[in-house]
């Protein structure tokens, strides 16, 4: 029987992404140049190679990522309890001291995201090392754990010794130095895959999260009938059938077919082949005047012509023909509020609130009054996410009322009729293929032709020397 650590917490509880942000920390703490700065520590009288202390390892964290220092403090224990970064002055407690306390990086063949099983006979060969070393001499928890490995894989009990005495004789080869690091780097492995009573198995748990077995819901009326209503509403919910779903996707592709290079090609080539930048030089966010394509793919969508610089410059002309160009100007500011600076979202929201949403302001957008309370109640604590909703008013006024008569003005189809249409330089099936190269004939093949022409070159002249010497 094998106890895998690693399949017990399952997929969610393994947190690998987590790891995986944490594995990249280590790795630029471990880089030659931007990383901490390695040096022999000493232990007693023993002298560590390739050590760092504790406060080496806050003061970097402080200065790469620029946080406080209670933070960094919190950072750096978490990368010690997931056993990242193991202590040599006191192996058997994972914490991080803010002082001059050793600590080494462990090995990645150690990390959790390598999924090493942590199985039963790995472990007892550990207690096993571990007992033959200190003669005995095992914590409580430890006793207990070998006594009952040594009864459940008894039938294997020779081999645990085995392994355990070569382990030990192969050590004995090695430098003081270095057994003390490979004596720490997997004591700190089985801290984390066998932890002590009483402590949380961060694979299973989390630091912070509390234990699965004391958050248990009570099995009761009131639950039964929460599940219930869950079950209900999940039936109630509205559902696309799948031929709905592929219908669409079958419009959309018949949609933009005639507008995918790799299907049609680039006009008028492929820069990537022919290193003729025209195409990009006509696709460029601003231009004298586009492309036919370009113009067409604005009356796909609302958010094609939105997307599109030049389309919002020409749909901006055409609302200020129609008296409601705050609409789009308002719009583009929230835009800004959204994907712009965090230390001017304060300033532009106030801006936003003068120009459009307060009484009597110069360009004045008409919204409901549940969104606009809604918005107002928001603009106390400005955040960048505050003027969604009145955003999103606006954007549909755009779409169901505006843009539709666009598309059917005068602007939008002269424009469309005096689009660029490039004119395709290079000719091919699949624009974006090589031409073939044709091989050369091997040189046996060249010497037989060569004399199958020698030949027939030799016919005629036998047959007229024949002649001669006949006369």
């Amino acid at each position: 029987m094998t106890i895998n650590t690693l399949a017990r917490g399952g997929g969610n509880r393994e947190q690998m992404t987590c790891f995986r942000k944490m594995e990249k920390v280590i790795v630029a703490m471990q880089d030659p140049d931007m990383g901490m700065k390695m040096r022999n520590q000493r232990l007693l009288i023993t002298v560590i190679p390739h050590a760092m202390t504790g406060c080496d390892i806050i003061d970097w964290l402080i200065h790469k990522y620029t946080i406080g220092e209670d933070e960094a403090l919190h950072v750096g224990a978490m990368l010690v309890r997931y056993g990242y970064i193991y202590p040599l002055k006191e192996p058997r407690a994972l914490l991080l001291r803010p002082d001059d306390s050793p600590y080494r990086f462990q090995t990645p063949y150690f990390w959790t995201s390598t999924r090493w099983p942590a199985t039963e006979l790995d472990y007892a060969i550990y207690l096993a090392k571990k007992n033959i070393r200190k003669q005995g001499e095992l914590m409580e928890y430890e006793k207990e754990r070998y006594s009952v490995l040594h009864k459940r894989i008894n039938h294997t009990w020779d081999f645990v010794v085995m392994q355990a005495r070569e382990q030990l004789r192969a050590s004995k080869q090695r430098r003081k130095a270095d057994r003390i690091v490979l004596e720490c780097q997997e004591q700190a492995y089985w801290l984390i895959n066998r932890p002590p009573p009483g402590v949380r198995n961060v694979l299973d748990v989390g630091l912070e999260r509390p234990s699965s077995f004391s958050s248990r819901v009570a099995l009761n009326s009131d639950y039964y009938k929460r599940e219930i209503e869950t079950c209900r509403r999940a039936l109630g919910r509205n559902r696309v059938k799948s031929s709905v779903c592929l219908e669409s996707f079958v419009k959309y592709s018949e949609q933009y077919h005639n507008h995918d290079p790799i299907m049609q090609g680039c006009l008028p080539s492929n820069p990537w082949i022919s290193d003729d930048p025209a195409h990009w030089t006509m696709n460029a966010e601003v231009v004298a005047m586009p492309t036919r394509l370009r113009v067409e793919c604005w009356s796909f969508s609302f958010m094609e012509l939105l997307s599109d610089v030049m389309g919002r410059r020409e749909f901006m002309t055409y609302l200020e023909k129609e008296f409601s160009a705050e609409n789009l100007c308002f719009w583009q500011a929230c835009e800004d509020v959204r994907h712009g600076e965090s230390s001017r979202i304060v300033e532009k929201v106030e801006e936003i609130y003068k120009n459009f949403l307060a009484p009597g302001a110069p360009r004045w957008v008409n919204i409901d009054s549940k969104t606009m309370d809604k918005t107002l109640e928001g603009i106390r604590r400005p955040h960048r996410f505050v003027m969604d909703d009145a955003q999103l008013h606006i954007y549909f006024l755009m779409k169901k009322d505006s843009y539709p008569r666009y598309l059917k003005s005068e602007l939008y189809k002269n424009l469309l009729a005096k689009a660029l249409v490039p004119q395709e330089t290079k000719k091919s099936v699949f624009p974006f293929m090589r031409r073939q190269r044709h091989a050369s004939p091997s040189p046996a093949q060249a010497s037989n032709h060569e004399e199958d022409g020698h030949a027939r070159g030799a016919g005629p002249a036998g047959d007229n020397s024949a002649a001669h010497s006949s006369v």
